[in-house]
Formats: structure tokens, sequence, C-alpha cells
């Protein structure tokens, strides 16, 4: 009988700040069933409208998507698809934030 163990892996664990003053946008696909999936966009500025951002990216992206409420990270964006380049692509484009601020998680 072979002894296994199970890790418990929280994907926001790197989403707080790490004390260099400098708020990350972290990117993430995360799998759902079969080939379907979701993406999350988490630690944007509370100042910024995640309800326009999240209109814009459904507009632009060609896709569905919602603003949710998060107790840690705060409002999260979730659009449908593999959307990581579309999300960085538009952030910068925008001037909502740097290039080196962003975070891409996945695969």
């Amino acid at each position: 009988m072979t002894d296994v163990q199970f890790s418990n892996f929280n994907a926001f664990d790197d989403a707080k700040d790490n004390g260099n003053g400098e708020e990350k946008v972290h990117v993430r696909v995360q799998q759902r069933n079969g080939r379907k999936c979701i993406t999350t966009v988490a630690g944007l500025a509370d100042d910024l409208d995640m309800k326009r951002i999240c209109k814009a990216f459904k507009k632009n992206f060609s896709c569905n998507g919602a603003v949710q409420k998060d107790e840690e990270v705060g409002e999260v964006i979730q659009l449908s698809g593999d959307q990581r380049t579309n999300v960085q692509e538009f952030l910068v484009d925008q001037e909502i934030c740097l290039k080196d601020s962003i975070i891409l998680h996945g695969f």
C-alpha cells in the first residue's frame, strides 16, 4: 500500500503584496470541465470601474464575463475561455497598468 499525501494548493497565495509597494495584476486560467476554462483577473486598483472594464473585455474579446467579489483579493473579473494574452494586451494598450506589473499564470 502506498502512502499518498496531497498538498492544499491555493491559487491566490501569490496575489498578496510582497512588500515593495507595487501591486501586481494576476491573470490566471482555470480548467473547468473538459476543454472549457475561465480566465480570472485579480489585483486591479480599487479606484477602477470593474464593471466597465469587464464590459470592454466582453465586447473586444467576444466572450462572456462577470465581476465576482472575493474576501481576500477584492473584486475579480471572470471571463470565459483562455483570454490571458488578450487581457494583457488590453490593459497595456489602454494604459490601465504597466506590462511588468502583469503576471500571467496558467498551463
